[in-house]
Order: structure tokens, then sequence, then C-alpha cells
């Protein structure tokens, strides 16, 4: 008896070691190295509508007033912290190349309240107004920084791409241009935003293998089973949307290098009142789910983790053009 107890208390823990190994070998993954930075990485809070809101800014050294703000937004259970680190710290990079401002905001609940009528936003059974929370940042770094206000950029990974949708459907005149990252719009039965008959200039890049976030569409989970945010668009689909709602007409400039795991679909508009726009399609071929950079692998429950192209790099110019 002492012998069979014996056995099978080796085999429960063979298999605890195994469930252990494989826990790490899927989720675990080394945090970058902070790179050598100029400028000054700051917390702060903001009161909206009675709710205390944390964010985290970045300013490099020397930038100058009316600079770019660029807003980084991050995905699912997350905080401004972690979307800084798991982005390589490229922003930052880029902000001490370029001069612009970046703020990395926290939700305060478990998902942004994005445009999907599925989701975890509610703090104390209240409903979150991310949209008003994101345009008050926005007034207070531009008083407090003189930002151009003009040049109010959103970005974001998973729920913060969700996020940047929200933005460019329904406050087109607060922000300059969006880029969704492992993002794409909710179907019609779990849309609830209001289009304002326009939309911003928008960048979509999603990974063709991202297991939660699906290229084809469908619902939000990964592998059926765990965290279920409701059905998507695809991403054609998705980029489609903005195309129609900035009436672009033009078919689509494509473009593909040899050896490259991107393609890329750009639809311009004619230049208007409001200016020029443009709906942008950054396919990563093999992408699994979150940003595409050289400086942090993503754990390998997301799927691959291609370190190219450089994705912070790559939504800056995607930015920097639209400020032409």
């Amino acid at each position: 008896m002492k012998k069979i107890l014996l056995k099978s208390s080796y085999a429960l823990l063979g298999l605890v070691a195994l469930a252990g190994g494989l826990f790490v070998w899927l989720l675990y993954t080394p945090d970058p190295e902070i790179p050598p930075l100029s400028g000054i990485f700051a917390k702060s809070t903001i009161d909206v509508d009675g709710k205390q809101y944390t964010y985290r800014t970045y300013l490099p050294k020397g930038m100058r007033k009316t600079a770019p703000l660029v807003i980084v937004m991050h995905g699912s259970g997350q905080n401004g912290s972690q979307i800084r680190l798991e982005t390589g710290y490229g922003f930052d990079r880029l902000a001490d190349q370029y001069g612009f401002g970046v703020v990395y905001p926290s939700a305060s609940s478990f998902d942004w309240n994005d445009c999907s009528k599925v989701g975890d936003f509610k703090v104390d059974g209240q409903e979150l107004d991310h949209v008003k929370f994101l345009t008050s940042l926005t007034d207070k770094l531009v008083a407090e920084n003189a930002f151009d206000a003009k040049r109010i950029f959103a970005t974001g990974v998973s729920s913060g791409g969700f996020m940047s949708l929200r933005l460019a459907v329904e406050a087109p005149t607060r922000f300059r241009a969006v880029a969704a990252v492992s993002a794409n719009l909710p179907v019609a039965d779990n849309f609830k935003c209001t289009t304002t008959g326009s939309s911003t200039s928008v960048m979509l890049m999603n990974g063709t293998e991202d297991p939660i976030v699906h290229y084809g569409g469908g619902e939000t989970s990964l592998w059926g089973l765990f965290y279920k945010g409701g059905i998507l668009k695809s991403s054609q689909e998705s980029a489609q949307f903005f195309v129609n709602l900035n009436q672009i007409s033009d078919a689509p400039l494509i473009s593909s290098e040899k050896k490259s795991n991107v393609e890329r679909a750009l639809w311009r508009s004619d230049r208007t009142s409001e200016g020029k726009k443009e709906v942008e399609l950054v396919t990563i071929v093999g992408g699994g789910h979150g940003m595409p950079q050289a400086y942090w692998k993503r754990p390998r429950l997301l799927g691959p983790s291609p370190m190219t192209p450089n994705g912070p790099a790559m939504i800056w110019d995607f930015f920097a053009r639209q400020s032409n």
C-alpha cells in the first residue's frame, strides 16, 4: 500500500512539474532592457466624473512647445507601464528621436470601453466613459505642456487597439489619426458606437496567426475557451468600414517586399476641408497577438512573435504623414 501511495505521489509531482513547465513555456518571457533615454517618465492622476484615473507620461529632453502627443493604450488586464514595456520602449525611443510626447493611460477596468457590447469595463457597477477620460486627459496635457492640439494621435494593442478605433469613430475631430494593433471592429450586432459621419485617418496592424483577435474575424477568444469578447469583423472588413466612412472611392495601393512578412493596403482620399484622410491595413504574415518589434518577445501563448517590422516606427511614420 505504501509503495502504491509513493508511486502515486511521484506521478502527481511529475504532473505538477509538467504543468508548471508548460505554464512557464507558454507565458514566461524576460523583460526588455530599459534603454538609455533622455527624458522624464512620470506618474500622475486625473479626476473625470468623480473617477480617478492613472496615467504615465514620457517627455523627452528638449521637447519643444506645440509638439505632437501620442497616446498608447494597453491591453486587457494591464496598465500603462506594462504596454510601455511590451512595446519595447519603442515609443519612448522614437520620442527622443522626433521630439513628441507620449502618454500611457490606465483604463482602471479590465477592458477599455470600446465599440463592442461585450467586455469588462465597469467599476463598482458603473460603466466607465473612456472617451471622456481620454479627451479630458488630452485637454489637460495640452494645457500643461503646450502640445499641438491638432496633432494628437492614439494607438493601442488588443483592447487598447479597440479603444483607438472607438476614438476614430466617435471623436475624429480630437485625434488626427489612430493606429490599432491586434484589433478589429465588432460586427453590427455587437457594435454600440455612434458614428459622426466621418472618421480620422486609421491604421490597422494585424497578424494572420493571431489566436485571440482572428484576422478573418469571428469570436474574440483564446482557443475558443478563454476571454470571450464578442464577434468581430475581419481585418479587411474593418479597414473597409473606415474607407466607406471617409468616402474614399479609389482602389487601395497594394505593396509588399520580397522576403518580408508585411503586406500593406493603403487607401487615400482626395484633399477636403478636413484634410486628406488615409486608411491603411498592415498585415503581418505569420504574426500573432501584439505589437511587432525587436526588443521584447511576446509569450508563446499569444502566437508567433516576429521581430519585424518595427511596429512603433511604422505607426509613427503613419502619424507623421498625417501632419503634412
